[in-house]
């Protein structure tokens, strides 16, 4: 008897619902995170949390703030701090780089999705500048234009 192939839909990615709506994506990075083991399982678990996260430059290094990643249910007494700030791994020229643009000012680094590479995780951080009032409600207004046209095309072809 064969082992059984593991399902590749199993494990569940974390996505970031507000970056979308509230930052305008100029540059994305895949970085690795600085984990306990305890945080890895509640992330297979899907007990995580990053619409509040936010990324921060601090003595030469990255590190991910406000990323809610839930106690694992049958951790011990060395289960980890619920929103500890976590190390974010980069090449050191995308450091730099981020570095760079967030000493300017006005972008904000933003945490869009947590998934696993293979046995990994990973995260998707973006350089993002923040939306304005009148940027969110022209969206709104791309999103029903989008939705009449595809509304009218179904109706043309039947």
């Amino acid at each position: 008897m064969s082992a059984q192939k593991k399902d590749p839909h199993r494990y569940t990615e974390i996505r970031n619902a507000k970056a979308l709506r509230d930052y305008t994506v100029e540059e994305k990075f895949e970085a690795g995170i600085a984990l306990k083991g305890t945080e890895v399982k509640s992330i297979r678990a899907g007990k995580a949390q990053i619409n509040d996260a936010f990324g921060r430059f601090e003595k030469g290094e990255l590190w991910l703030h406000n990323a809610h990643i839930e106690e694992y249910s049958f951790g011990n007494i060395y289960n980890h701090d619920v929103r500890r700030t976590r190390k974010l791994l980069l090449h050191r020229h995308q450091v730099r780089k981020i570095a760079q643009a967030l000493q300017i000012g006005g972008r904000a680094l933003v945490p869009l999705r947590m998934y696993f590479k293979e046995a990994l995780v990973k995260v998707e951080v973006a350089l993002c500048l923040g939306k304005k009032i009148h940027d969110k409600r022209e969206d709104l207004k791309k999103r029903v234009q989008e939705r009449e046209i595809d509304k009218a095309m179904k109706s043309h072809r039947r």
